[in-house]
């Protein structure tokens, strides 16, 4: 608040000052018309009656000395004004104020306020003046002078606008102290409240209390703080949600192959089983389980190394359509056991992109074994690659089902869409996670929506590679039952 005074004074001088300047400069305007026939007055050597006028009879010019005596004598008159003669080239040949400035140039316009007088603003021994012109015959003044020109120091009339302002200023001030004093009490009241209310929920949040809201709103930034906070508190609880449900998942995911590892190792250990063929499927046992919990394990470093950065990207010129072939290979003897149809579509003409070739097969794995896993027996599962003003973008397609996933949360960690299925099924919901931060480390996007039909579309986009590498042409599309 005082700084907000502090700059309104300022204005307001600025303002006060430059009127005062204005009011100066109209009321020399008016001053040196008299000024101006006091000095004619001085030029004759025998002063008549009346002014001196060009021609006029009777008069004989002073002598330059006598001239400026007289001069000097009429500089008192002048309320403190400075007084000065100007020769044709507008250079001083008298002032007042002392000899320094002969010789000195004045650049004179014309005034917008009174007709045949010039003004000027100049520096003269060091200060600023504000000064008024007459033109003048050189021929009737004894020093050969062509304008006559009363001046007066700035600096007056800012001591004079200072003076009148100071305390109208010092009025306003204190009036404006006792309302902005008013003023910031009420504010302050309306603002203690409701942060008092967001510390209080803050300290609950902290301690434990993740369902705390303080639902106050408003278009102002407290109550847009207040909506943002509300807004954080729900990301907590359910980011504490879904690690609960994930320690949850990863625990009873992981008793199942530890019971069993514990149970098999030991039945081998202690003789119990006898026969070849019950220690070859305990091995068996033993080997898919440790696999199993391995794949957890691997899964859970992957995202870990991911989110930290710490994971390497060699980025090249890679053929999608080439690699999206491979992958559908991959994924066609799990597809026929459950009926399932992969098509694929892509073009001709479709340019390499700019990946990470390992990356990117573990992305398009994921996406196509997800695809796979979550698609209704006998449904069709396609993939279409098409080329955009963004880049190359990969949809692979398949019907919902009725454990329909939520597009938006998908691909946060631990997400799936049917928590019954178990991890030897469905996995613990990291791969679309990890293959969104590997999408972001290539500098690409990731992203899910369903469509009218029902159907779960994933859209992988990633940059044209500037590098067109030579590859087959690709039929435009091809169909095969999986």
């Amino acid at each position: 608040m005082a700084t907000s005074l502090l700059l309104a004074g300022a204005l307001t001088w600025f303002f006060v000052r430059d009127l005062e300047f204005q009011t100066v400069q109209e009321q020399m305007d008016r001053q040196v018309t008299p000024t101006t026939a006091a000095v004619r007055h001085q030029e004759c050597l025998n002063r008549p009656l009346l002014p001196a006028s060009p021609g006029a009879a009777g008069c004989r010019l002073a002598a330059q000395a006598d001239f400026t005596d007289r001069l000097n004598a009429l500089v008192p008159q002048l309320a403190g004004n400075r007084l000065l003669l100007l020769d044709a080239n507008r250079r001083v040949v008298y002032d007042s104020g002392g000899a320094a400035s002969f010789g000195f140039q004045l650049q004179i316009t014309a005034s917008k306020r009174i007709a045949n007088v010039g003004e000027a603003t100049t520096t003269l021994d060091g200060q600023t003046y504000l000064a008024a012109a007459i033109k003048i015959p050189p021929a009737r003044d004894p020093l050969g002078a062509s304008y006559v020109v009363l001046a007066q120091p700035e600096s007056l009339a800012a001591s004079a606008a200072a003076g009148e302002l100071a305390s109208r200023l010092l009025l306003a001030g204190g009036a404006a102290l006792l309302a902005a004093m008013a003023l910031t009490l009420l504010v302050s009241q309306s603002l203690a409240r409701p942060l008092t209310q967001l510390a209080a929920a803050a300290q609950d949040i902290a301690a434990g209390n993740y369902s705390r809201r303080v639902g106050i709103r408003g278009g102002d930034e407290i109550g847009k703080l207040g909506l943002a906070f509300d807004h954080m508190a729900e990301a907590v609880e359910r980011a504490r949600k879904v690690q609960r449900d994930f320690l949850a998942n990863v625990s009873h995911e992981l008793k199942t192959p530890l019971t069993s590892l514990i149970g098999f190792s030991q039945a081998l250990v202690d003789g119990s089983l006898t026969t070849e063929s019950e220690k070859a499927r305990a091995a068996t046992i033993v080997h898919e389980e440790s696999e199993r919990v391995l794949r957890m394990a691997q899964e859970l470093l992957d995202l870990a190394r991911v989110e930290a950065g710490s994971i390497s990207m060699h980025i090249s010129a890679v053929d999608l359509a080439a690699q999206l072939q491979q992958e559908l290979e991959m994924v066609k003897p799990r597809a026929a056991t459950r009926g399932l149809t992969m098509e694929v579509l892509v073009p001709a003409n479709l340019p390499p992109i700019a990946a990470d070739p390992e990356r990117l097969h573990q992305v398009i794995g994921n996406l196509l074994d997800n695809a796979v896993k979550y698609a209704p027996d006998g449904s069709t599962v396609r993939t279409e690659a098409r080329l955009n003003v963004s880049g190359v973008e990969t949809v692979v397609a398949n019907p919902a089902g009725d454990h329909r996933p939520d597009p938006e949360r998908m691909f946060e960690r631990f997400y799936r869409a049917d928590p019954s299925r178990s991890a030897a099924a469905g996995g613990v919901g990291l791969g679309l996670a990890i293959s969104k931060q590997l999408v972001a480390a290539m500098r690409g996007r990731l992203w899910a929506e369903i469509d009218p039909s029902g159907s779960l579309n994933v859209h992988l986009l990633l940059p044209a590679s500037g590098e067109l590498a030579p590859r087959q042409a690709t039929p435009e599309a091809s169909s095969g039952a999986g």
